[in-house]
């Protein structure tokens, strides 16, 4: 059996300033904490290290619309949800480019791709979706949380270094602590939302 994915080479990644080289580890990974979650966002990926142009990312690849977005798609009942889930998930992950790109929709379903730039040592959260700042996160998506800020973190670990790793925990300890969406951050240097925004 075969199926189309879309590949990330290491040796294709334009190096950036704040992130380490192996951006396509950071796919697998925010795959990785998906399952761990149960939250249902993000496409099959995995690492190989046989690919063609070296080590790098699979994911299934999404047919979407070429039409919708977050923007597009942020008001349809049927998807507050699963739009919800994805706030909590850009936190733990610490995804310091959410933008409403990421998010594609196939006409059955929704996905979030995109999530390299994710788990870094400092806070980098920058996200279109702050709609649900200051709400309550769901009781059934706080225990998935709570489960993995006290080690159920599955094969995350495979894909970060222990630091990593401890502050993705340290950041699900403190939603479901608050057990409330985080309000965006005003006195930092940097702002909140990514740029583009789509």
């Amino acid at each position: 059996m075969s199926a189309l994915a879309c590949y990330k080479s290491e040796a294709g990644e334009r190096p950036l300033w704040d992130f380490p080289d192996g951006l396509w580890r950071r796919e697998v990974a925010a795959y990785e904490l998906d399952v761990q979650l149960g939250t249902d966002l993000v496409p099959t990926t995995v690492g190989r290290d046989d690919a063609p142009f070296g080590p790098g990312s699979f994911q299934w690849w999404v047919e979407d619309n070429l039409e919708d977005h977050y923007f597009t798609l942020r008001e349809r009942p049927e998807f507050h949800d699963w739009f919800a889930r994805l706030a909590a998930f850009d936190v733990i992950a610490n995804n310091a480019d959410r933008k409403a790109g990421h998010v594609l929709y196939d006409e059955t379903r929704l996905w979030a791709i995109d999530n390299g730039l994710c788990f870094h040592e400092e806070d980098k959260l920058r996200t279109v979706i702050w709609e649900y700042a200051g709400l309550a996160v769901e009781d059934h998506l706080l225990e998935r949380v709570h489960r993995f800020a006290n080690g159920d973190t599955g094969d995350v670990a495979k894909w970060l270094n222990p630091s990593e790793l401890a502050l993705a925990q340290l950041r699900a300890h403190g939603l479901f602590e608050n057990a409330l969406y985080p309000e965006p951050d005003e006195t930092s240097d940097w702002p909140p939302y990514p740029w583009p925004l789509i």
